[in-house]
Parts: structure tokens; sequence; C-alpha cells
């Protein structure tokens, strides 16, 4: 099993940061990368015409190995909302076709679909899991699969809810997709890079992943795998550096209309991202390295202390295959201000996220168990509502 690996990160050693989910720290190597890449900046007569694209295809590859694509079927974006709208954009199996996601899912995927759906004449069916089940991410799973039917158009689905960690079964959900023929798109967000996610097996036709969170990028740079469904599709923009004549500045001019091959023509404009793409290859470096599986397995040795004390509190947390170690909901005594147990916790310097009823924590390989004995200390010395 991984050892704490809070050594690679400038983390305050003053902050329990319990709060990967919101925003993933830089790793030191990926800050010497940015600082060098800055420094070449400063002579750009030391750029090559080669420099535009190779440091796009070495994190296009590293990406592929991460959720198991070829780099050809990788593209480099801003957002997760820009990736939708490719997507959505070249799906159109007809009108009044349903489009189904989950209950409180990410603006960014609501909005996305709704729009298709309104353009489709379609109606959106937001899937929640049954009020008085017992197992919340089972339910949940199960009321997915049941309205996949020969009417469903879309569906876009986190991999993991970005509010509680619930799991949802990729590989069941992509098979049925596929039987029905309809568009399957994951938000993998919260899940790739601490989770590990194939998108061959799970049959995944599009997953769309900002990198600032669990991918411990930068901000403003997503990635994304399309599959060989979009090879041919109208991307959101005509970046000439998508094209096939882009890496001959001499004859850009010549104007050759063809585009890249496979996914390369949804990459956004100015690609490079110069400074900002160095700071992702050397954390999908050290992601590869360290492997989603044992990042799972690590965040969930720490997990189990909170999942006993939960247990204590008579507020257990539900422990299975649809829940995830590295991100769930912590649910608080009934009649507790969860606003104040927040306002508590910062005054602790413990950073943990509100969303909807309960907290949220997110747990990755910097953590130590000190960092959950402090919130287990200060949960457990809150007054009984």
């Amino acid at each position: 099993m991984l050892t704490s690996q809070k050594h690679l990160f400038s983390l305050d050693p003053e902050i329990t940061y319990l709060n990967n989910a919101y925003r993933g720290p830089m790793l030191k190597s990926s800050e010497e990368a940015a600082l060098e890449d800055l420094e070449k900046m400063r002579n750009p007569h030391l750029l090559r015409p080669e420099d535009f694209f190779s440091g796009v295809e070495v994190v296009k590859t590293l990406f592929g190995k991460l959720v198991n694509c070829p780099p050809i079927q990788v593209a480099v974006i801003p957002s997760t909302s820009y990736g939708f709208a490719c997507v959505l954009n070249n799906w159109n199996p007809g009108k009044r076709k349903k489009a189904i996601s989950v209950t409180d899912e990410f603006p960014s995927g609501y909005f996305s679909l709704q729009r298709w759906a309104d353009e489709h004449d379609s109606t959106l069916v937001a899937i929640g899991p049954e009020p008085s089940s017992g197992e919340i991410g089972k339910s949940w799973n199960d009321r997915i699969l049941n309205e996949i039917d020969g009417n469903t158009g879309v569906v876009l689905i986190s991999s993991v809810h970005w509010m509680n960690g619930v799991r949802f079964d990729l590989k069941q959900i992509g098979q049925r997709c596929r039987e029905v023929g309809a568009c399957f798109v994951v938000d993998g967000t919260q899940s790739v890079g601490a989770m590990p996610i194939d998108v061959i097996e799970c049959q995944i036709d599009a997953l769309i992943c900002a990198t600032y969170k669990w991918l411990l990028g930068p901000y403003s740079v997503a990635m994304a795998y399309f599959s060989e469904r979009f090879n041919s599709g109208k991307p959101l923009e005509e970046s000439w550096m998508n094209r096939t004549s882009s890496h001959n500045f001499s004859a850009l001019t010549n104007y050759q209309p063809g585009f890249l091959p496979g996914a390369n023509r949804y990459s956004v404009g100015e690609t490079s991202h110069f400074i900002l793409l160095p700071i992702l290859e050397k954390a999908l470096l050290q992601l590869l390295e360290w492997n989603p599986i044992r990042i799972q397995e690590y965040a969930g040795a720490l997990k189990n202390s909170l999942v006993d004390f939960q247990n204590q509190q008579n507020l257990p947390l539900e422990v299975n295959a649809f829940t995830s170690n590295h991100l769930f909901s912590l649910p608080i005594s009934e009649g507790q201000d969860l606003n104040e147990v927040k306002r508590i916790l910062e005054k602790e310097r413990i950073s943990v996220s509100v969303r909807g009823s309960s907290l949220r924590v997110s747990i990755n390989v910097f953590n130590e168990q000190k960092d959950l004995d402090h919130l287990i200390g200060v949960l457990g010395s809150l007054p009984k509502a």
C-alpha cells in the first residue's frame, strides 16, 4: 500500500486539508516544471515549431494510459462545458429521445443536457435514489438502469456524484446504453486520477475531465476522450492547430481543410498551453506511478477511522461497492447547524466543503491519519443538538 505522499506537496502544515474535491494542490514537481517553462518564455526565439505540439502529445498519451484509450482519441479542452458541447452538438438520434442524468448533477452537465433536450424536443429525466432505501448507491444505480430504454437518446452522468461520492456502475450503464443505441457521456472530474476508469471496458462514448481536482493539474485545462463515433464530427471552433497542415508553419495559408485524425478536431485553439501543460504532465506521470487502485486503497484505510467514528455517533457511513473512498458525505446529528459546524472546523483550520445537507470530505495521498484524527476530535467535541 502507498504511504503518505505529503512530502511531494507544499501544503501548509498548519492546515488539515480534506478538500481535494474542491481543488487539488500542486505537486512540487509541477511547480518546478511551470517555472522552467516560464523561464523559456523569456526568450521566445528559442521556441521551435514542434514545441507547439510535442507537450500536447505527451499529455494526451499520459491521459490515454490513465483511462485506457489511444492518444489519438484524446483532446485538450478548456473546461467540461466545452467538452459536453462538443459531444452533444454532434449527437442527433432524432427528436423526442429521452435525456437522462441524475438528481443534483453538477451544473455544467445539467445545463448542457438541458439545452440538448430543448433542441431535440426531448425530456430531461433526472434520476435519484429510492428515498427509503437503506442502500442509496444500489437503489440509485438500479433506477438509472431501469430508466434507460429504447427511447433514450443520451445519458450524461458523473462517474461519482460530486456531492456525496456515490459511485455509478459505469460498466453496466455503458452496456445498457450500447444495447439501446444511446450516447453515454461521463463527467470524470471527481474520480479520474483517484479511481480506476476504463473507457473501453465501460463503453463510454465521451469522458470529460477538468484537471484541477484529482488530476492535480491547472485550472482552465480539461482533458477529453471521444470515441470513434465522433471522429467525423463538427468541432466548436476552426482552430488551425487541428488541421493536417498545422505542423508546417511556412505553409499555413495553403489552407488544408482536413482535420488531424481521431479526436484532434475537438482540441481548443492555442492547445499548446505553455506553462500549464508542463504542470499537468508532471501530475499525470505521478498519478500513473501511484496508480489509482493504490490511491483508493490508501484513501480507504484513512476513511475507516471515520467509519468507526460515525458508527459510534449512530450516523453510519454507507460502505459498499457503490461508495468511493476518496470522496464522501459525512452526516451530522439532526438539529445541528451545518454552517456552524463548518465555521467551527474552519476555526480549527480544517478544510472541508458543505454540499447539500452534509459535510463533504475528500481524501488524497497527501493526507495522514492525524488529519482524520483532527477532524474526529473536533466533531466529537461538538455539543449535541
